[in-house]
């Protein structure tokens, strides 16, 4: 049986890169359907003020990244933060990336906040700081493309760290077995991440520019991140039972 994800989107594409890529929910089917775990999408964009009818079920609801920012006060920000509040408490089970990633963060007790580090672009790798057991295939390290000049700067007091670096030391993150969150783009493919970095040429300077450009040299695990993500959603801690 697959399982349901609702993808809350959180963004709307710039214009020129619309027909190519359509949307972040697009982009993610097209990533999810990579991996092995059978699951079927259906996605919402929240900033349009899409979202779920009430007696729509899903197995997780996954938070995308934006042009936004995470600490924002805008209407639908504010919806949004409601909105997943209250699917934690009921205790759903909360993906994010990116916007989505430093949201949950900062919904949850801990902090996000412009990084003094600066724009973080191209591809970049991680230590990993801690396993699980759906953290399948393991890795000893990872890399991510990544597009963020925010950052989560103190997690939730009950979060445990998955992947860290010196530039990005809270990169990845998951409450017991019910939040999992990640910094790094899983659904970037390295064409986006040089349009994206075309767009920003000018915003980032040339040395940011040139260094983000030569890193799209090297492969991600943005596969990998995947079927994390739904082994995360699949596994059942030992005790509990398969909800019917």
């Amino acid at each position: 049986m697959s399982l349901r994800i609702c993808i809350l989107e959180t963004d709307i594409l710039r214009p020129e890169l619309v027909d190519q890529y359509q949307g972040y929910g697009q982009m993610f089917q097209r990533l999810f359907s990579q991996q092995p775990i059978a699951a079927e999408f259906t996605v919402y964009n929240v900033m349009q003020g899409d979202y779920p009818s009430d007696d729509e079920t899903f197995d997780a609801y996954l938070v995308t990244g934006s042009k936004a920012d995470s600490f924002g006060t805008d209407p639908w920000i504010e919806t949004l933060k409601t909105y997943l509040l209250n699917r934690y408490e009921r205790g759903d089970k909360l993906l994010g990336v990116c916007f989505g990633h430093q949201l949950l963060a900062l919904l949850l007790g801990g902090k996000s906040e412009r990084a003094t580090q600066g724009w973080g672009v191209g591809t970049h790798s991680y230590k990993l700081a801690a396993k699980a057991p759906w953290m399948s295939p393991l890795r000893e390290e990872l890399t991510l493309l990544i597009s963020h000049q925010d950052q989560v700067t103190a997690l939730p007091e009950n979060a445990t760290v998955i992947a860290s670096s010196d530039f990005c030391p809270f990169a990845a993150y998951h409450i017991n077995d019910q939040v999992l969150c990640f910094q790094g783009h899983p659904e970037f493919i390295h064409d986006y991440s040089r349009a994206l970095l075309d767009i920003r040429q000018e915003a980032l300077g040339e040395q940011i520019y040139s260094k983000g450009m030569a890193s799209l040299e090297h492969e991600h695990h943005g596969t990998t991140v995947a079927e994390w993500m739904m082994r995360f959603v699949s596994h059942k801690p030992e005790g509990e039972s398969v909800k019917p």
